[in-house]
């Protein structure tokens, strides 16, 4: 398969989606949204958000109107259903990008590089992980920077408000596009990108508190992760 075929087949299969998401899913799951809803179909783009569950895919994806790789963690490849290896068969009709959680996966980053290099659009939660509270966004670990100031791209934040749940309407801003651009063609250290990481993870984090102290100043707190009590 050409990358002109891989990218046309993609598409197709996105465009199904997006049937699907207007259909069904915005029906079960339903989200307002607010800020900058331009849709952004042409050049690299890397969309960033917070993680409270699986769902966020589906507002970070309408973003665009193109396919987007979604970078997931590489586990999901070895979920299994009545013995059926369904995460593997899953990840590569979507042609998501497997990434180790510790953030030492070389190949995954190539592989980001090779997408926006094409003038495609790549999906990153910084955090790596889901996050468990609304008090603060977890730390975020490397890559989103490095890539869109590595591949000059801008990265688009889609931030929830709330965890999306069945039947209850949440709040998503669609942030302005964050350009890099006075950090391009420089050669940074481990620090400096970091320092640009927390410095997107405090513009997220300020967007979603500046939204939360004008509509909804009485957001209930995220209920705690039910953590398993240690076997004996």
């Amino acid at each position: 398969m050409t990358e002109e075929e891989r990218v046309k087949k993609l598409r197709k299969t996105f465009d199904r989606l997006r049937v699907i998401e207007k259909l069904i899913f915005r029906h079960i799951f339903p989200y307002r949204k607010h800020g900058n809803l331009k849709r952004h179909n042409e050049g690299p783009l890397i969309i960033i958000g917070n993680h409270y569950s699986i769902w966020d895919v589906i507002p970070a994806a309408m973003t665009t109107d193109r396919a987007v790789h979604f970078m997931a963690k590489e586990e999901l490849s070895k979920v299994n259903i009545c013995g059926i290896n369904i995460g593997k068969g899953a990840l590569k009709w979507l042609q998501c990008i497997p990434v180790k959680r510790d953030g030492s996966d070389v190949q995954a980053l190539k592989t980001c590089m090779k997408y926006l290099k094409n003038n495609e659009v790549i999906n990153i939660f910084p955090e790596g992980t889901r996050n468990h509270s609304y008090d603060s966004f977890l730390p975020f670990k490397g890559g989103a920077a490095a890539l869109a100031i590595k591949m000059k791209a801008p990265l688009v934040p889609v931030i929830e408000v709330e965890r999306m749940r069945a039947f209850h309407k949440v709040d998503v801003i669609y942030g302005d596009p964050i350009y890099l651009t006075k950090y391009y063609g420089k050669k940074l250290s481990g620090d400096e990108i970091a320092e640009i990481d927390a410095w997107l993870r405090d513009v997220m984090m300020n967007m979603r508190q500046a939204f939360i102290d004008k509509y909804h100043p009485k957001l209930k707190p995220l209920k705690p992760k039910k953590v398993k009590k240690a076997e004996k």
